[in-house]
């Protein structure tokens, strides 16, 4: 490619992920500027490189092979100062436990999601579909077709990871600590009754 070729196709990955605002596909991005998918990656690469070296305000995210220019997370507090306040999330631990199990299960039932806390979560999973970190995911072939709860790519986005295989594994003595616990616990609230 030669020099202004390539400042060409960069204006043009820019103009088209600063329009569409949410994840662009890889392929859908490659076909626009009518390259192989390869050569856009190593673009879109390159392009994130720089503007990391360069330290602005912006940055361009890798989502499951989708990319997304968004702002850095470190000009929240220089935003603020502009727009109003945007209501900022909390996740509270029933949140975090809940989406936790949505993310290492899914797609999961609520019914499933209810086993493995051993509570009802249907506010937690209500709380996590508005906060647009999970999504219905179909329907299970089951009776009364329960709905499917899976991670969002606001979810990738929130946690500052690009994939699903980025998520940590859990030991399996970590594992089997966790299952003495919740035995444990158990016991503890069967006495209690």
């Amino acid at each position: 490619m030669e020099e202004i070729g390539l400042k060409k196709l960069e204006a043009i990955i820019e103009a088209i992920l600063f329009t569409m605002g949410n994840s662009v596909e890889l392929p859908r991005i490659a076909a626009a500027i009518e390259h192989d998918e390869e050569t856009t990656k190593r673009l879109l690469h390159t392009m994130m490189d720089r503007y990391q070296e360069e330290d602005r305000g912006i940055q361009i995210i890798e989502l499951d092979n989708s990319f997304q220019m968004c702002t850095k997370k470190e000009m929240y507090e220089y935003l603020i100062r502009v727009a109003n306040t945007p209501k900022k999330q909390v996740l509270t631990d029933v949140l975090l436990e809940t989406l936790s199990i949505i993310a290492y299960k899914q797609p999961v039932t609520k019914m499933e999601i209810e086993k493995i806390r051993g509570v009802k979560s249907d506010h937690a999973v209500n709380k996590l579909v508005e906060y647009n970190l999970v999504c219905e995911a179909g329907r299970l072939d089951a009776p009364g077709r329960p709905i499917l709860f899976a991670t969002t790519e606001e979810f990738l986005r929130c946690f500052g990871v690009s994939s699903l295989e980025e998520l940590p594994l859990i030991k399996q003595d970590r594992l089997e600590e966790f299952k003495q616990e919740a035995e444990e616990e158990a016991q503890i609230t069967l006495k209690d009754i």
